[in-house]
């Protein structure tokens, strides 16, 4: 009767955590287009030449992005890759979950950060990989680092890393279109285009505004749900939460702020890598996991 319980708790908490997701990713993408016409009615007027245009550049952002994402996340937080020679014990952990996860081999990288943490990357499941911190390795016991790297591999299995790419990539375009919209406004670069519009342009003047912060909260927001997902998932993928418990447990204690992480990379690791929390946090509180940990 108990495993019945936390079958359906289980299973309850990844259906609701997915139906969030989808709704705050579509949001996100509410919001980028949103943006793009705000941009063009700005510059171009009520016109659709200026949304196409917009749409089009918006369109290869994203997709450079997209493609170019997992290296430069890679390059940027310093990770090696990681040599079974060196280690061997992190490298059967790996092996053994993604079989079992039903997913290909990650590559496997290390960061070297004093700090216990680790990040999934990819953008489908055979081109993954997952990096992790000397700290956590000198921190964790095998229960422990089991239970994180099963939440990495539920990231790449439920396609997370894809998702948070994108959401990303889509915040970032946002980001970009309003600072070169208040910058032109600022410094008169409309020209002849000032005046045109009236009503009209002052909407697309709020929207390049407000945009950016909408996007950037909306994406934070889709960050925290899917960190619930992948806790639910990985518990299901070792059958053990204590051990994923435990190790929130000891990196609430230890602190997780990785040197090289940044706003851009932050909703990729396992635990909050910076200092903000809230509603600008990346990562639902290490409590609330916990404790959604201990009611499976």
């Amino acid at each position: 009767m108990g495993e019945v319980v936390w079958m359906e708790s289980f299973y309850d908490r990844m259906a609701e955590n997915q139906r969030n997701s989808y709704v705050l990713i579509a949001v996100v993408f509410a919001v980028c287009l949103v943006a793009v016409w705000g941009f063009s009615v700005l510059f171009f007027g009520d016109s659709g030449f200026g949304f196409v245009l917009g749409a089009l550049f918006s369109g290869g952002y994203v997709a450079f992005t997209y493609f170019a994402a997992d290296k430069m996340i890679l390059s940027v937080s310093g990770a090696r890759e990681a040599q079974k020679g060196e280690f061997p014990y992190l490298v059967n952990v790996v092996e053994g979950l993604s079989i079992a996860a039903g997913v290909p081999m990650p590559k496997i990288y290390v960061v070297d950060d004093p700090a216990p943490n680790a990040f999934a990357v990819g953008t489908s499941p055979d081109k993954a990989s997952i990096a992790f911190t000397t700290g956590l390795l000198s921190m964790m016991n095998r229960a422990e680092l089991e239970g994180v790297a099963a939440h990495e591999l539920s990231h790449i299995k439920n396609l997370d890393s894809r998702m948070a790419t994108i959401a990303v990539a889509m915040v970032g375009l946002v980001a970009i279109l309003s600072d070169i919209g208040l910058r032109s406004m600022f410094w008169g670069g409309r020209g002849n285009n000032r005046g045109r519009g009236g009503g009209l342009a002052l909407i697309g003047l709020l929207i390049i505004i407000l945009s950016p912060i909408v996007a950037q909260l909306v994406r934070l927001a889709l960050s925290r749900q899917r960190e619930f997902l992948a806790d639910a998932s990985g518990a299901q993928l070792t059958r053990y939460p204590e051990g994923l418990a435990s190790a929130l447990e000891k990196m609430k204690a230890a602190g997780t702020m990785v040197q090289h992480a940044t706003d851009a990379t932050a909703s990729l690791y396992f635990a909050n890598p910076l200092s903000m929390g809230g509603l600008l946090s990346t990562h639902p509180p290490i409590e609330e996991r916990i404790k959604r940990l201990k009611e499976m």
